[in-house]
């Protein structure tokens, strides 16, 4: 069980990118690129040396290694349905939130370490906006906890809640935020766009811009683990109110994100630096509006 549940959430990785580029292409009408593009292109960036800047220390060295570790460790918490992950313990929906931080944290110092003015600033809007986005993470793993009586991932959404209206409610607002965590959390449009190529603007593949090679390719890697543990957690909210299966629950993680993203991308401009803060404060927001909701329909649960 363990097993198909790691297999399934890698797969979910590799195909949220793919269904991406297909969607923004089929909505500008255009033929695109195949499906597992990106795929070749990490394979092309693992045949390839890394270079390293004289001017950086060993953190710049070893900080795409943290990163994907950090990655594919909170991605092993998380059950696909009614799936078992690798690791399961109580609280772990903290350390969850805790690995990612840590990886944002060591691809901020790594882009400060490069001593590059351009990377600075991406380092400094990374920073920004992960502890903007942060409480919103952690509003809605408490708005989970907070209804199911439980800290663990396996524990939350084993529950079947498709006969309880009330939760219901409660775990499809849920997925919706988490849905728009994964926006902020992946650097794609409104907040940010993989596609441009100019310094002032890019937050995300500004930090990015010294690497090459495999340690570029274990960044994207990291980048489709965290997008993906991201989906499959609104995808499980999803199916713990309609359907608490893992057949489907998994492919509505890649629909999720991949369509979403692909839609989002195709129709709406990337934001100013300005109403960045503004469009992640709203995230946050809006998570919290969902934990009290929550509370109060746990107390009327308490009271019948």
């Amino acid at each position: 069980m363990a097993l198909l549940n790691t297999l399934l959430l890698l797969l979910a990785a590799l195909c949220i990118p793919g269904l991406i580029n297909r969607t923004r292409a089929r909505l500008a009408g255009r033929k695109g690129i195949r499906f597992a593009q990106h795929l070749y292109d990490v394979r092309l960036l693992l045949r390839k040396g890394a270079v390293y800047s004289p001017t950086t220390s060993a953190l710049f060295r070893t900080a795409p290694s943290v990163i994907l570790a950090t990655s594919l460790l909170a991605a092993l918490f998380i059950p696909v349905g009614d799936l078992r992950p690798l690791f399961s313990f109580d609280g772990d929906l903290v350390a969850f939130a805790y690995l990612l931080a840590l990886g944002r944290g060591a691809l901020i110092l790594a882009a400060m370490d490069t001593g590059s003015s351009f990377e600075g600033m991406g380092a400094s809007r990374e920073a920004l906006y992960g502890a903007l986005v942060e409480p919103a993470l952690m509003l809605t793993f408490g708005t989970l906890a907070l209804i199911s009586g439980h800290t663990s991932f396996v524990s939350i959404f084993e529950a079947d809640a498709t006969g309880d209206a009330k939760l219901i409610v409660v775990l499809l607002l849920a997925a919706y935020v988490l849905t728009k965590i994964v926006f902020t959390e992946s650097g794609r449009v409104p907040v940010d766009d993989p596609r441009t190529h100019l310094e002032l603007t890019m937050i995300h593949e500004v930090m990015c811009l010294d690497y090459c090679g495999v340690d570029l390719a274990w960044i994207k890697i990291a980048t489709w683990l965290k997008s993906a543990a991201l989906s499959m957690l609104a995808a499980d909210a999803v199916a713990a109110a309609v359907c608490p299966r893992w057949w489907f629950a998994a492919p509505l993680a890649v629909l999720l994100t991949g369509l979403s993203v692909g839609i989002v991308e195709s129709t709406q401009a990337r934001n100013k630096l300005v109403r960045n803060t503004t469009f992640i404060l709203t995230i946050t927001a809006l998570a919290a509006l969902v934990f009290f909701t929550g509370y109060l329909l746990q107390l009327n649960i308490g009271l019948q």
